[in-house]
Parts: C-alpha cells; sequence; structure tokens
C-alpha cells in the first residue's frame, strides 16, 4: 500500500555525517568529541607511541598550501570547513588534531554504505562517494519505517551515521537530508513544506549559487518563500527566461527530475596539488614519480569500473593559477597505465614547462565499456625525461 503522503514518487537523498572525518574516528576513537581536521598531503601519520596511544599532529604546527578536506562538528564550531586553507584554520583552531587524508579507506566505506543501502532500495544514483538519491516509490512499505531500515543497514555495514531526507523530488530530497543532521530523518510533506522549508534561505535551493542567491537579495529576496512569492517579470528581467522559470518552478517545491540509476561516465581523471612550486627540470624525478602515479591510479579507475578512453589529456595550474591543458585522441581506446602515460608525455611536451607549476592533472576521456571494445596492448615509456 502506498504512503498516503506520497502519492507519486517517493525520494531519498541519504547523505553519510562527516563521511571523511568519520572514518577517521573509527580508526582512532579516542578523538571522538574533539575538534578534528583531515587535510593536507604532507600531514604526518600519527605516531603510535609505546603504552599503544598515538601522537597526533595539531593545526597549528601545520605549514604549507593544503586545505582542508573535512572536519568534525567539534572543528566546524570553531569555524573550520572543507575547501578552507589549512593555514587559514590553524588561526581559528590552532589546537585541533590534524590528520592526512585516506582516500582508499574513504572508497572502501563508500562501497560498503552503498551495497547495504541496494540490499534494500536497489534504485540509486550515485552522487559522489558519500551520498545518493534513492527512488523508493515501488517499495510497499511505512516510509518511516523503510528509511530506519535503511539508516540501521549503513551503520551495522560501516559503524557510521547517515542522514536521510524523503520527499516527492529531488530537490526537495536533497534540502531535508541537511536540515537534521547528524543522524537525522526529515521527510517532507506538504505541511512540512510550508512550515520548514519555505522559510529556509534561498541559496538552500541546490542551484542557486553564490553570485545568483547575492543578486536575489539585492532584489529583497532572501528566503525560499520569498522567490516563490516574487514577480516573475522581476526574475525574468534579472535572470533570462531559463533560470527565471527555473526559480518560480524550485521554489514552489516542483521537481521532476528522475532517479539516474545507471550512467556511462564522461571521463576519470586524477590530479595532485603540490606543497610547493615545481619546476620540471629542478624537480624532474619527484615530478616523474608522481606524473606515472596519477596515470597509473587514471587506469586503475578505468578497469575496476571496466571502461576504456579514446582521448588522453593533461592540465597544468601554474604558480599564478592560471591553468592550460592539452589533449591526445588515441587511435584505439586504452585503459592501460603505460599507454596512458606515453600519451599524457606527449601531451605534456606541448605545454611551457619552463614557469613553475602547483597542479599537475591527467585526464581519460571519451569512454567506452570494456564489453564493447578490446584495450590496446601495452607499450612502456618514460616522461620527464
Amino acid at each position: 500500500m502506498k504512503d498516503v503522503r506520497f502519492p507519486d514518487r517517493r525520494i531519498a537523498h541519504l547523505d553519510m555525517d562527516m563521511f571523511f572525518a568519520g572514518v577517521e574516528l573509527l580508526r582512532y576513537p579516542e578523538l571522538r568529541g574533539q575538534a578534528v581536521v583531515v587535510g593536507g598531503r604532507s600531514t604526518p601519520q600519527p605516531r603510535r607511541l609505546a603504552n599503544g596511544r598515538h601522537q597526533f599532529t595539531r593545526l597549528g604546527e601545520y605549514n604549507g598550501r593544503g586545505v582542508v578536506t573535512t572536519s568534525t562538528y567539534e572543528a566546524r564550531a570553531l569555524g573550520v570547513f572543507s575547501a578552507m586553507g589549512l593555514m587559514k584554520s590553524a588561526q581559528l583552531a590552532p589546537d585541533a588534531i590534524l590528520l592526512p587524508a585516506d582516500f582508499e579507506s574513504y572508497r572502501h566505506y563508500s562501497r560498503l554504505f552503498k551495497a547495504a543501502v541496494m540490499s534494500i532500495a536497489p534504485d540509486i544514483e550515485n552522487r559522489g562517494i558519500d551520498e545518493i538519491y534513492i527512488d523508493l516509490s515501488t517499495i510497499e512499505e511505512d516510509t518511516d519505517i523503510l528509511a530506519q531500515r535503511l539508516k540501521t543497514a549503513v551503520l551495522d555495514s560501516t559503524g557510521l551515521s547517515c542522514s536521510i531526507g524523503i520527499a516527492a523530488n529531488k530537490l526537495l530530497a536533497k534540502i531535508a537530508s541537511d536540515l537534521d543532521k547528524p543522524d537525522g530523518l526529515t521527510i517532507i510533506d506538504h505541511q512540512a513544506f510550508q512550515e520548514r522549508i519555505l522559510p529556509l534561505a534561498a541559496k538552500k535551493i541546490n542551484g542557486i549559487g553564490p553570485k545568483a542567491a547575492l543578486k536575489l537579495e539585492k532584489l529583497d529576496i532572501h528566503t525560499i518563500a520569498d522567490l516563490a512569492s516574487a514577480k516573475p517579470d522581476i526574475l525574468l528581467q534579472h535572470f533570462g527566461q531559463s533560470y527565471a522559470h527555473w526559480l518560480m518552478r524550485v521554489a514552489q517545491g516542483q521537481d521532476d527530475r528522475a532517479v539516474v540509476t545507471s550512467s556511462t561516465p564522461k571521463s576519470m581523471s586524477r590530479e595532485t596539488t603540490f606543497e610547493r612550486d615545481m619546476h620540471a627540470l629542478q624537480d624532474k624525478h619527484y615530478l616523474s614519480r608522481a606524473f606515472t602515479a596519477l596515470c597509473e591510479r587514471v587506469a586503475h579507475d578505468l578497469q575496476q569500473k571496466r571502461y576504456l578512453g579514446h582521448t588522453v589529456g593533461i592540465k597544468i595550474k601554474y604558480q599564478d593559477f592560471r591553468t592550460a591543458t592539452r589533449d591526445l585522441t588515441l587511435p584505439h581506446p586504452t585503459n592501460d597505465a603505460a599507454t596512458i602515460r606515453r600519451a599524457a608525455g606527449q601531451c605534456l611536451k606541448r605545454l611551457s614547462l619552463d614557469q613553475r607549476f602547483r597542479l599537475l592533472g591527467v585526464k581519460v576521456s571519451n569512454l567506452v565499456h570494456s564489453d564493447e571494445i578490446e584495450a590496446d596492448p601495452p607499450e612502456q615509456a618514460s616522461l620527464f625525461s
């Protein structure tokens, strides 16, 4: 029997709570309740002492250009949030614990929680390492009971909590999942839409970025309710026809996007930001190893997901923050690390390397599934030489 609150569609958005930090707390449970920051490629691993305890690095000890990957809620209370520079964060919370990121572990736990969800509700759309949409429309079970089953399955499989928002569409479900964090369950029906969604800031709608939010504020439109009651001609005048019509729809809670359960990725890439500016000649040996590692990681990603790519590209961000890219289309698609490295090296030779740079990236695009075509045989190459 269908839930009377959701006569047509019942969509959930599941968001893991402070996911990366949560994984680290599984490893170091003694840090629970403390301000913990994850980030910085040069951050040393905690040192295990003779008594079995760990010696941790403090954020105030950090010196570099890294950024915050994530932080615990205790660190966020001190003003430290993801994507913030670690040096700036150190001024706000010098005594916070600083841990290096471990993306292999995060991907492992990501696979665990998604498998747990799929064992109950198989129609999921991946939105990243720590969030998914779930179409619950065809499952004959009370919404509250089903949601609790999902939360319990995630906790049992990972030891981590998640927050779930459930609504008639993806737009409202995503907003809802953030309302009662951590370990939240928020169900949006008509009454909850009036009471909990409309009073929110307009920028809470996914798709209203900082520039659009600032423009709305200048028009004295601050909340979703303000946007819902705004005159259409004002929105058309300031945002153009397409975006204005979208604003009018989402302010009414309307969203007809489907949960996309499978799709072919356009590309796969890996990149690294160095702790200091690098020079192609002076740092040749270090760069050669880093470049090889990037190509190997991209190849591993392709092989795991059974894709091959026709086009190999590179990206460099110079010390003055200018970005340059080059790519090369191969006669046959590949997911072989040596072949990718050779093609990426040819791309690299088409760029100016007399200036120092801070970021290096490798991308493979124009993908096809391995069921459709075989990879080229491996080729050896030597780059940065």
